[in-house]
């Protein structure tokens, strides 16, 4: 029931978001705009973009390293599978199923995969800021009448309180396993019931577990690095794509925009982030003068882009493991989750 509730509730944010994007457009023009890029330039954007990808699963492979080393070749269809979830299942599904990918293949427990996967989001989200903040005394010069820059303002700040926040704890918990783990037995112990209180914390032992690659300097700043780059890389695609356009706005701008509306795809909403791709994105590039059409036009074919060809190979992978959401909801049902 409370999924269901979940479900709906993206759905009507996702539909008044994509509503307020396009209220105001005359869709005949979008459409002209779509008809006449010059898709030869998705090529290289999809392959730049793929490349991202392989970065991720080389990241993911690092954080795993102190449980198990697995080659970064075998990392990267887990990863695909993961991005396929989150693009066509809710309440970014593909995190929890990429971990039951990799229990399955390699013997890593969910719980231990799932703090890696915590790690790289919260490090994601502030790279996303360091994006944002890097931009927005630019931004609000440049749309200071509108009241947009002040939003996006707002969001960065709230932003970072909750993705340092997060990595901070992260932090300690990786150099201080055994405090961790004691706080862990504390707050069990008074809130959970006597009967699931070994099973909780057989899963917190794993979780912390999953947290060793950040116990060095060198390994945060290794893992951090690759987050930069992951997201310099992605934000080359965006350039690509621009190129099939008929206008121009530099790579810092791209850059912004790609920190913001990767910012407003953690807000709930139906499958695919539709709508909360698609607003920030237009109004971003509104912000540096580009019609709003042509905007629209851009913002909806990069979406695709983005979607398409990694839901593809994500769903290929997936086949061939020869799983289904139905059977993973199902085992993890009755077992780990």
């Amino acid at each position: 029931m409370l999924k269901r509730w979940q479900f709906w509730v993206g759905l009507a944010i996702s539909g008044a978001l994509l509503w307020d994007a396009l209220r105001g457009l005359r869709l005949g023009e979008v459409w002209a705009a779509i008809q006449g890029a010059r898709y030869v330039w998705l090529i290289p954007g999809v392959v730049v973009y793929f490349v991202a990808v392989w970065a991720r699963a080389w990241r993911w492979h690092y954080l795993l390293r102190p449980l198990k080393g697995i080659p970064t070749a075998s990392m990267f269809p887990v990863v695909a599978i993961g991005y396929m979830g989150n693009n066509i299942y809710p309440a970014r599904a593909g995190e929890l199923l990429r971990a039951y990918v990799l229990r399955r293949r390699e013997g890593v427990s969910i719980s231990a995969s799932l703090a890696t996967v915590l790690v790289e989001r919260a490090l994601d989200g502030l790279v996303m800021l360091a994006f944002v903040f890097l931009n927005l005394p630019r931004l609000a010069d440049l749309n200071s009448a509108s009241g947009f820059a002040g939003s996006i303002r707002g969001l960065a700040i709230c932003g970072d309180f909750v993705f340092l926040g997060a990595t901070l704890v992260f932090l300690l918990m990786a150099v201080m396993p055994g405090r961790a783990q004691a706080a862990i037995r504390w707050f069990t112990n008074r809130l959970v019931p006597r009967r699931f209180r070994a099973g909780v914390e057989a899963v917190a032992a794993r979780f912390v577990a999953g947290l060793a690659a950040l116990r060095s300097p060198g390994g945060l700043a290794m893992v951090l690095a690759t987050s930069v780059v992951i997201w310099l890389l992605e934000t080359g695609k965006y350039w690509f794509v621009m190129h099939a356009f008929p206008f121009e706005v530099d790579f810092f701008a791209l850059m912004l925009m790609n920190g913001i509306v990767n910012l407003a795809t953690t807000i709930p909403s139906a499958p695919g982030y539709i709508g909360t791709f698609d607003r920030p994105g237009i109004a971003v590039l509104e912000a540096f003068a580009v019609d709003k059409a042509l905007a629209a036009g851009y913002t909806l074919v990069l979406h695709a882009a983005l979607w398409l060809p990694i839901t593809l190979l994500g769903a290929f992978y997936m086949a061939r493991e020869s799983i289904s959401w139905g059977r993973v909801q199902q085992e993890l049902g009755e077992g780990e989750a």
